[in-house]
């Protein structure tokens, strides 16, 4: 009997990742353990971008706040205004008019698209497609331009204000939003052929990084991170607010949670936000776009409220508590980057180094949110 060939001996060696890395999708640091081209564990360290966001934001007045949130998760900018703005509208027992409404739907759903654009792009740069990046960021530019057109500014509008919008959309924005729709469809299409079934694409995603519905639960996954393992809960659907429970629309979600899953699932919310949109352009009625008389000077009564929404990375919740004065006592952001980052070590385990810039960014974090 012929004697077994000897076993290849390996070493455990601990690898440093990030902070500066340009895989890690910001400023973030892993602390690797590795055996060979395998990832045995892996020690998340947070902290590099820490903003102070929370801290910061009981030291100024209500109307001062929103900026903040803008830079929080700046992809996903009016999202984050949405939630804040609902969590003291909230607090104050206050009603927004039903015009203020539909515009917030309108321009969190543009923002969502433009979000997932950027997703897109970078996933496809992961895995070593450019072309498809280009296209993405194409149909994002377009939107960029309708958000500077209605709010002045592209990526931190600071255009949603306590009890509405700042200001009502510009004229001919109807027109102009028509337009922008067909050609971002065009640019999701060529995305879509250019991706989602190639060949390289799908055996890097396919299978790899794998988390069942429970295991994601266990860990606080949300959003699209959540969807992608079969498990269909979306804010929007299961706890509806502005006008989402007056819109047609279907909640995507994938069969076996690996990056193809989570990638396909952002793909298809694109299209679903663009049927929301179009539906809030028919149906938005005239009327007032503020529901104070003066939105500076706010000074809820004492108490606490919680808001939550469904920004593009999962659920995000808002936590203020007023002493009755015109600043927060205090505010506290549950933020679905840092919750979906809790199964970063349970989606590392086992992959390939190669794999580790792939399976991170289909988390799509924001580190201003992870490290408010």
């Amino acid at each position: 009997m012929a004697e077994s060939e000897p076993r290849l001996q390996t070493t455990e060696i601990n690898v440093n990742m990030g902070p500066q890395h340009p895989a890690t999708h910001g400023v973030f640091r892993m602390v690797l353990a590795i055996d060979g081209e395998r990832v045995v564990d892996v020690t998340p360290h947070i902290g590099y971008l820490h903003r102070g966001s929370e801290k910061l934001a009981e030291g100024l007045q209500y109307h001062q706040i929103t900026p903040l949130f803008d830079r929080m998760a700046y992809p996903a900018a009016m999202n984050n205004e949405l939630v804040y703005c609902m969590a003291v509208e909230k607090l104050m027992g206050l009603e927004v008019p039903e015009r203020a409404q539909y515009i917030r739907v309108l321009m969190c759903e543009l923002n969502r698209i433009a979000s997932h654009f950027l997703f897109l792009s970078s996933i496809g740069l992961d895995t070593g497609a450019l072309t498809p990046g280009l296209y993405a960021f194409r149909g994002r530019e377009r939107l960029m331009a309708f958000f500077e057109a209605a709010a002045g500014a592209r990526l931190l509008p600071n255009y949603f204000v306590v009890g509405g919008v700042r200001e009502d959309l510009h004229d001919g924005w109807k027109e102009q939003l028509s337009g922008v729709l067909s050609l971002v469809e065009f640019d999701t299409d060529e995305v879509d052929k250019l991706l989602t079934y190639n060949e390289v694409f799908v055996t890097r995603t396919r299978n790899v990084a794998l988390i069942d519905g429970r295991t994601a639960i266990e860990y606080g996954a949300l959003g699209p991170v959540l969807r992608a393992s079969g498990v269909p809960y979306d804010v929007r659907k299961a706890e509806p607010y502005m006008v989402y429970d007056r819109l047609d629309f279907d909640i995507p979600r994938g069969e076996n949670g690996d990056c193809w899953d989570r990638y396909y699932v952002r793909l298809f919310e694109v299209r679903q936000s663009l049927r929301i949109v179009r539906q809030a352009m028919e149906r938005i009625p005239e009327g007032p776009v503020q529901g104070l008389r003066r939105p500076t000077g706010i000074r809820p009564p004492k108490g606490e409220a919680y808001a939550r929404s469904e920004n593009p990375t999962g659920e995000i919740g808002v936590y203020l508590v007023s002493d009755g004065s015109s600043n927060p006592y205090r505010v506290k952001v549950r933020p679905p980057s840092f919750c979906n980052l809790m199964a970063l070590k349970h989606l590392l385990r086992e992959a390939y180094v190669a794999d580790i810039g792939v399976i991170l960014g289909t988390l799509d974090i924001v580190l201003g949110e992870v490290d408010r």
